[in-house]
């Protein structure tokens, strides 16, 4: 099932699509050039007032890449008046209130990037540059930055609503683990004071919510819109008064379970699975409830038929459905109480509410987190996803209260005409004119790239692109791919011919969806290619293999190349298509991420083996050669990934060695939020697996000097980490990797080679040898005593390419000869 079914089904049901909504009054203006950042650019085009002020982190770029110009261009389409308030100077509301005040809203984000990522290294070091802000400059957004956006938005109109989204709302929407401060944080939507949270790319939520505003709904009458979380308070609590609540353990019993198929089958669909029926009453699965009272304190097993929980009938407090719980008298007196029984069927999901562990319990309890996180990822396809509500304590002594926060199922995805309405939109495809000649590195890297999907089903666990974008691709046409490719020839500034990608979050997933409607509507894997493809999944790329095609016959294009990561799992499921893209896309290089070498590391990734990828290297190498081009593959690779062992680094650096690959960048894991690696790192729990607390620890790699050396694995070659690794190799009992044979990983120690002098120059990478700083992606430089930053850029970037080099940012490998 596509996108376009699940789009169509909700229009039946009553969703509107995004251009058939009534249009605001303002739409008797003409749409803006750019969209306004100061009151003489709102006075230039008329205006009195912004219905909605963008808050964002990121410089304004007006390109449908960047999230605040499709929000911006999007609410304009619908005829309000939309201002942008670009990086603003956070330290007072002074700046926030630069438009005047907002007719109906503020929207905040922090930008493309959650705030911390972007300001800090996966090793907790400050960056000392920022792609998204003008001149690579740093230091232009706080941390945290949705927060204190929000606050001072707060401060600036009291009385103004505000509307948070962006991805770092989107993936702090309940309590979430911070890698920066090392514990567990509340839900966003607590610290921020917002008045909703809209989750995922959020265009339905936006149109629907603003429009409410404007008719004067307030924010009770749209609380049931999909896609967005909002706070209960003990006076607000009507808002859901008509829903069941079922708690979290009802839907995924902590504790020791048989192996089944799917490893997310919910406890109460067990009656549907034949592996489960056939399990004798004294397995774990039977042995659940008793294993259950000796890992929650006040209460004992007893198993439930039919069990549902209604937040009206049962204590407040009760977490466990499956449970004889206790009540509780001022938090202190505890009496027994037996969980109701229903004769009732589970309830419709769309009027179901699962209740997870409060914040203060995962908070403190690893394995409930881990718990909750497994709920969190089940309830993500669109199509069976249910609500979710946890509660917040506020205050102490007598000012103590309770506030849930609510998260309704995620956003219905847009269908193909929906897309193409957002992607048609008129944007200017540039930076704002107040950033002068400013180069904006992010929008250097995108601005002759078309992205022509959303999604991603891949579903590895380091990534929250899923959690954040969803896994059902939604697709534009071809039609209005190729406009946008024109587009790009006819107007943008020194466009020599080439389509740098076309692409989204993967290269080739464009139009492979579900082959069965009710099969995607019932599913809850979380991975349609871990362990294996699914046969259930379309993996025919020949809408892929046209486009590219039709793209590149385009007259006035060179050429198209594809940056965007490869899925080569499912690229040779198509040989037609790995022909297609060897043959006429590969610019030298591809960029593939098969990320590890070792099972036990690959299989906590939820990335394919390495079967796949030798599958892949050997169809990219015959159609090269076909071709008569002289091609590599960019394999990358993360050190430090939860599950992994110093050996699996040593035995990847072996692997890499044997290929003759020399990494040249290195990425180390980066616990990004609701990342279900990231539960693993902070838990060290298997979330991918029920969650038990007796067994099932796993090597998490968190302190600094682990971290090193995981690293130098990865570049080996370097002289600079050959001590580190000679100690690892000798504590390890593998000296005999340590020597000058072939089949040894580094040498014996070299004074010429090792000495401090001689280690800083002794190994320079192919990248920095065989590259220059071109005129749109110069980095940020400190100025020497020889000469200006500038000047020195200005001199790489005139320097004469001589035959034979090839211009790169990604290998290690040898340059590329030229004929």
């Amino acid at each position: 099932m596509s996108a376009d079914t699940i789009a169509r089904t909700a229009f039946k049901q009553g969703t509107k699509p995004l251009f058939d909504y009534d249009k605001h009054w303002a739409s008797c203006y003409e749409p803006a050039p750019y969209l306004p950042m100061s009151r003489a650019e709102m006075d230039a085009l008329g205006w009195d007032a912004c219905d909605v002020i963008i808050i964002s982190g990121d410089a304004y770029v007006d390109h449908p890449s960047f999230g605040m110009a499709i929000i911006g261009r999007l609410l304009e389409s619908q005829g309000f008046r939309v201002g942008i308030i670009a990086q603003p100077d956070w330290k007072s509301k002074d700046a926030f209130m630069e438009l005047g005040k907002p007719v109906y809203a503020y929207g905040v984000t922090a930008g493309n990037m959650d705030s911390m990522i972007n300001r800090y290294t996966a090793d907790r070091k400050i960056r000392s540059d920022d792609a998204y802000s003008p001149g690579n400059v740093a230091n232009k957004r706080p941390d945290r930055a949705a927060i204190v956006y929000s606050q001072r938005c707060r401060e600036a109109y009291p009385d103004v609503p505000i509307i948070l989204g962006g991805i770092e709302g989107s993936l702090r929407r309940i309590a979430h683990y911070d890698y920066w401060s090392d514990k567990v944080r509340r839900s966003i939507l607590l610290d921020s004071r917002a008045d909703v949270l809209l989750y995922g790319n959020a265009e339905r939520a936006i149109v629907d919510v603003v429009h409410g505003l404007s008719k004067g709904y307030s924010f009770e009458q749209m609380s049931s819109l999909r896609g967005t979380a909002y706070l209960l308070t003990p006076s607000r609590r009507h808002w859901q008064a008509d829903m069941i609540e079922v708690a979290s353990n009802d839907v995924d019993t902590v504790g020791r379970v048989d192996p089944i198929i799917n490893p997310y089958v919910m406890t109460e669909d067990v009656d549907s699975c034949k592996i489960e029926q056939e399990k004798p009453s004294d397995s774990p699965v039977g042995q659940a409830m008793t294993g259950m009272s000796s890992q929650y304190a006040g209460f004992v097993a007893e198993p439930v038929t039919n069990k549902v929980l209604n937040a009206e009938q049962v204590d407040t407090d009760t977490q466990v459905v499956q449970m004889r719980g206790m009540n509780t008298q001022d938090n202190k007196e505890y009496k027994p109480k037996t969980a109701l029984k229903h004769k009732l069927k589970m309830p419709p999901r769309e009027k179901t509410v699962i209740r997870l562990p409060d914040y203060d319990h995962v908070k403190s309890d690893p394995v409930l987190y881990a718990h909750a996180s497994r709920i969190l990822h089940l309830e993500t396809n669109p199509g069976n996803a249910r609500a979710l509500v946890q509660r917040h304590t506020s205050g102490a002594g007598n000012s103590f209260s309770a506030i849930d926060v609510w998260l309704n199922p995620p956003p219905i995805p847009l269908s193909t005409e929906e897309m193409d309405y957002v992607f048609d939109l008129p944007y200017a495809r540039l930076p704002h004119p107040s950033y002068g000649d400013a180069h904006i590195p992010a929008f250097d890297m995108i601005k002759f790239s078309v992205n022509i999907m959303r999604g991603c089903f891949g579903g590895c666990t380091f990534c929250s692109i899923t959690e954040h974008e969803g896994r059902i691709i939604q697709n534009r046409s071809e039609d209005s791919i190729l406009r946008e490719v024109e587009a790009i020839r006819d107007t943008a500034p020194n466009f020599t011919g080439v389509i740098s990608d076309l692409g989204g979050p993967t290269a080739n997933m464009y139009r492979l969806n579900c082959k069965d409607e009710n099969i995607e509507k019932n599913c809850r894997k979380p991975s349609c290619v871990y362990p294996d493809v699914c046969e259930n999944l379309i993996t025919d790329h020949s809408n892929l293999t046209k486009l590219y095609r039709k793209a590149r016959d385009i007259k006035g294009v060179k050429k198209i190349l594809i940056a965007s990561g490869l899925r080569y799992d499912l690229a040779v499921k198509d040989p037609e298509y790995v022909k297609e893209l060897v043959s006429h896309h590969v610019g030298g290089y591809l960029k593939i991420a098969p990320e590890h070498s070792e099972e036990a590391v690959l299989s906590k990734m939820m990335k394919p083996g390495m079967g796949s990828y030798d599958k892949f290297k050997a169809m990219f190498e015959q159609y090269s050669q076909e071709a008569g081009k002289e091609q590599y593959l960019i394999p990358y690779f993360i050190a430090a990934h939860p599950g992994t062992k110093d050996e699996d680094m040593m035995n990847l650096a072996l692997w890499l060695k044997s290929y003759g690959y020399r990494a040249d960048q290195v990425q180390a894991f980066y616990p990004s939020p609701m990342a279900t690696a990231t539960t693993m790192y902070h838990t060290h729990k298997d979330p991918l697996h029920k969650v038990s607390r007796e067994g099932g620890d796993m090597d998490i790699v968190k302190s600094g000097k682990q971290r090193k050396l995981h690293k130098a694995f990865l570049r080996y070659h370097d002289p600079k980490n050959w001590a580190i690794l000679r100690k690892a190799l000798q504590d390890m009992g593998r000296s005999d990797l340590i020597g000058k044979n072939r089949g040894c990983l580094i040498p014996p120690f070299n004074a010429s080679l090792e000495g401090r002098e001689a280690a800083q120059d002794s190994y320079q990478s192919a990248r920095k040898k065989n590259s220059r700083v071109g005129n749109d992606s110069i980095k940020r430089q400190n100025t020497s005593k020889n000469g200006s930053a500038h000047s020195q850029a200005n001199h790489a970037s005139k320097k004469k390419v001589s035959k034979g080099n090839f211009q790169t940012q990604h290998t290690g490998l040898p340059p590329r000869k030229t004929k």
